[in-house]
């Protein structure tokens, strides 16, 4: 839309020296979307919109909060009791973090059941790993933060890790405290990145959300826009179904918020830390298990290297490996609608990962240890053994001709490879 076209007069000035108008009615308005997406794609919006609230209560808890070693946690104290709807801010704040996780880890196992990660999307994919990863550094920080003794012993055991990589290991674990303990530096660099990477992560969206509109979104069905007949404007359709979805994502989240609001915590963290006692059992927070289950399923060493060290470079793994889903998958079907095998081991994918998350909450003894090795060598072999063997020995059933005809419940079924069944 040209500038000159709009009507007001003070927009079309503003927006033909700089067309913030004219990009608003193009990438919320006017944006081509697939006319069969579901509900699914909403936590993508619902993401954002976390990070939004994030940063917002964020900012403003940091105007209040303390960090030393002395008084982190009596500021937290002091936010609950002193400061007007104190106690608000941080619950948001607080359960927001477990929203955050929850939306996109949905959000990323949508992109894993319909193939979101192929091309021409592998940068967009690559893209929301990075924010991941970038989202597990800013929650671990933000943990330590409250100086209760799970956040004092959640950051010594997660950052004593380095110590296992060889030569330079315990030159990072140093530098990590700030000296050569867990003390007041530490926590002050934790603050200070903890207020720094939520405005990374936003960049990062933002990039997210280029990527996104550059190779146009996926849908349900995996296959590409044939014409202006699959697609339909994103205002109002999806605007509204956004609305929807987050009305209904609010009230599952206020309702933790108001009803719930240490569901998710340690209540071990309302115990001002303590060098000197260590808690019965550390534990990070949930969204943190399956990795920690991984990394503890590293039991033994495998040759010159130590069991502490594969279990480092496993967790890591697990993360790293999601980089290069999109050449371990060489299927030329998207969607696990028309894979049926691949559909069955996904379900079994995530049934692992619950599984990883609920061994990683108990102790590294009995039954837990081999039920997490095993869960842990199913991960890998997801994606490592799985996902390419499936790419030449599954037979994909025929897909749609179109988008349009699919949905008009008027399409020719073609084989993966272009041929008409």
């Amino acid at each position: 839309m040209d500038a000159k076209t709009w009507k007001n007069p003070i927009i079309a000035w503003v927006d033909k020296r700089l067309p913030i108008f004219t990009m608003m009615q193009h990438d919320l308005v006017d944006y081509p979307t697939p006319r069969n997406l579901n509900y699914w794609w909403n936590f993508g919006s619902l993401a954002g919109i976390v990070l939004v609230i994030m940063i917002a209560t964020g900012v403003v808890l940091a105007m209040h909060y303390t960090p030393h070693t002395q008084h982190a946690f009596e500021s937290v104290e002091r936010i609950m009791r002193d400061v007007n709807y104190g106690w608000l801010l941080r619950y948001l704040h607080m359960n927001g973090a477990s929203m955050f996780f929850i939306v996109v880890y949905i959000h990323m196992f949508r992109g894993l059941y319909y193939g979101s990660y192929k091309a021409p999307r592998e940068l967009l994919w690559q893209i929301g790993v990075i924010i991941l990863l970038a989202m597990m550094a800013t929650a671990f920080m933000g943990y330590v933060l409250p100086w209760g003794q799970m956040s004092y012993w959640g950051a010594k055991v997660i950052t004593n890790l380095f110590s296992a990589i060889p030569l330079v290991g315990d030159a990072i674990v140093t530098w990590l405290w700030g000296g050569f303990a867990v003390d007041n530096p530490t926590l002050n660099r934790f603050f200070a990145l903890h207020y720094l990477l939520p405005f990374l992560l936003f960049a990062l969206v933002f990039l997210h959300l280029v990527a996104l509109h550059t190779s146009k979104s996926n849908n349900p069905l995996g296959i590409d826009v044939k014409g202006p007949q699959d697609t339909i404007p994103f205002t109002p359709y999806y605007t509204v179904k956004d609305m929807f979805g987050l009305g209904a994502f609010l009230i599952f989240y206020l309702a933790f918020v108001f009803f719930a609001p240490n569901f998710f915590g340690e209540p071990d963290n309302y115990i001002k830390a303590n060098p000197m006692q260590t808690p019965p059992h550390i534990v990070p927070e949930w969204y943190f298990l399956p990795f920690y289950a991984i990394l503890r399923a590293i039991t033994f060493d495998i040759l010159f290297i130590p069991a502490k060290l594969l279990g480092v470079i496993a967790m890591f793994a697990a993360v790293l490996v999601l980089l290069f889903l999109p050449w371990l998958d060489r299927s030329a079907v998207r969607s696990a609608r028309f894979r049926p095998i691949y559909k069955q081991v996904f379900w079994l994918f995530v049934a692992d990962c619950i599984l990883l998350g609920v061994v990683g909450g108990h102790p590294p003894e009995g039954v837990w240890v081999p039920l997490g090795q095993a869960a842990t060598a199913f991960y890998f072999a997801f994606f490592l053994v799985i996902m390419p063997l499936l790419s030449f020995i599954e037979r994909p059933r025929p897909l749609p001709s179109s988008i349009s005809a699919a949905v008009t419940g008027k399409g020719v079924g073609i084989s993966a490879h272009g041929v008409a069944e």
